[in-house]
C-alpha cells in the first residue's frame, strides 16, 4: 500500500508531471530540439498493445540523456513531415547523415526533411533480407516434404500397409532435417560443430537448391565486409548478374530491393554507419516498458520515456 501511495504521490505532485509542457500532445508526438545533432537515427518501435512509434534520435550522444529528438505516433510520413518540420530549419540542414530500414515511408520523411543529409539504409535490416530469402528456399521445402510424407500415409493407409518414414545417415527425417537446418543456415561454415557440419552436407546433398541459396547469402554478407564504395557497388551489381542467372525467385525480390535503395545501401561504405544506436534505445525502452510491467497510461509512460532519454 506505501509503494502505491509513493506512485501515486510521485505522478501527480512530485514530477511535475501535472505541468509538463507537452502533456497535451504527448500521444501524438513529443519534440526535443536541443537533441538534435549532425548524425542521428530514425527507427519503429512498439510502445503499448502493439501501437507503432517513430523514434529519431541522435547518434552523437553517450549513455541516455539527450538521445531523444523526437516520438511521433505511427510511421506514415505524412505525419513525420508534419511534425518533425517543426524542428527548426537550421538545425534540420545541419543534418549530415540519417541511418534507416528500408521502409519507403521514412525515407519519404527524411529526403523531405533533411535534405543536405546522406540517407544510409541499415545494413542488418539488408543482410537479414537475403537471409530471408535463403531461409524460404528451406521452408519451401520443408512444406513439400511434409505434403509428400501425408500423401504417403495416406496411400499405405488406403492400401493397409504401414509406413515407413525415409531417414538420412545422420537419423533426421526429411522434415526434420531441413527444421533442424535453420540456425545452421545463419552460421559461416567455420562455425558449425562437428554434428552440423554432418548436417549441412546431408541437407546440401539431399537438396542442392538449399545449397545455392546459402552460398548466395554468404557471398552477399562478404560484400559488406569492404570499406570501399566503388568497390562495393561493382561487388553487388556482380550479385545482382548471378542472382538474375538464377531461378531463385526470392532473390530476385533481393536484387530488386537493392537496385531501389542503391544509393542508400552504398551510403554505408562511406562511414559504415549502421542503425545499431537506434536499435539499442529500442531494446532499452522495451526493458523500461517490462519494468513496468506493461503500460497502463501511455501519456505518463512517454514522460517517464523523456525524462530518462530526453
Amino acid at each position: 500500500m506505501e509503494v502505491d501511495t509513493a506512485r501515486r504521490h510521485y505522478k501527480k505532485k512530485w514530477s511535475n508531471y501535472q505541468e509538463w509542457e507537452q502533456k497535451s500532445h504527448a500521444e501524438a508526438y513529443l519534440l526535443f530540439p536541443e537533441n538534435m545533432s549532425r548524425a542521428i537515427a530514425i527507427d519503429e518501435v512498439s510502445l503499448t498493445r502493439g501501437e507503432l512509434y517513430t523514434i529519431v534520435s541522435s547518434r552523437n550522444r553517450s549513455g541516455r540523456k539527450g538521445k531523444l529528438i523526437a516520438v511521433v505516433a505511427g510511421t506514415k510520413a505524412e505525419d513525420l513531415i508534419t511534425v518533425l518540420s517543426t524542428l527548426p530549419k537550421a538545425h534540420r540542414d545541419a543534418v549530415e547523415e540519417v541511418t534507416l530500414d528500408m521502409s519507403p515511408s521514412m525515407r519519404k520523411a527524411c529526403d523531405s526533411l533533411f535534405v543536405y543529409a546522406k540517407l544510409v539504409t541499415d545494413r542488418f535490416h539488408v543482410v537479414r533480407l537475403s537471409g530471408e530469402a535463403m531461409q524460404k528456399a528451406r521452408i519451401d521445402q520443408r512444406w513439400k516434404e511434409i505434403d509428400k510424407e501425408n500423401k504417403s500415409i495416406l496411400r499405405a493407409r488406403k492400401a493397409g500397409k504401414g509406413y515407413r518414414v525415409k531417414t538420412f545417415s545422420n537419423g533426421d527425417t526429411p522434415k526434420q532435417l531441413l527444421a533442424r537446418s535453420r540456425y545452421i543456415l545463419y552460421k559461416l561454415p567455420h562455425q558449425w560443430t562437428q554434428n552440423q557440419m554432418v548436417r549441412a552436407a546431408t541437407l546440401f546433398q539431399a537438396y542442392p537448391e538449399i545449397e545455392k541459396a546459402y552460398k548466395l547469402h554468404l557471398e552477399f554478407r562478404t560484400i559488406y565486409e569492404g570499406t570501399d564504395r566503388t568497390g562495393a557497388g561493382k561487388e553487388l551489381m556482380k550479385w545482382i548478374h548471378k542472382v538474375q542467372e538464377s531461378s531463385n525467385e526470392y532473390f530476385q525480390t533481393v536484387a530488386d530491393s537493392l537496385i531501389n535503395h542503391w544509393d542508400n545501401i552504398l551510403n554505408f561504405f562511406n562511414n559504415r554507419s549502421t542503425n545499431a544506436h537506434a536499435e539499442s534505445l529500442n531494446a532499452q525502452i522495451k526493458l523500461f516498458r517490462a519494468n513496468l510491467r506493461g503500460v497502463t497510461d501511455t501519456k505518463y509512460f512517454l514522460f517517464r520515456l523523456q525524462k530518462i532519454f530526453a
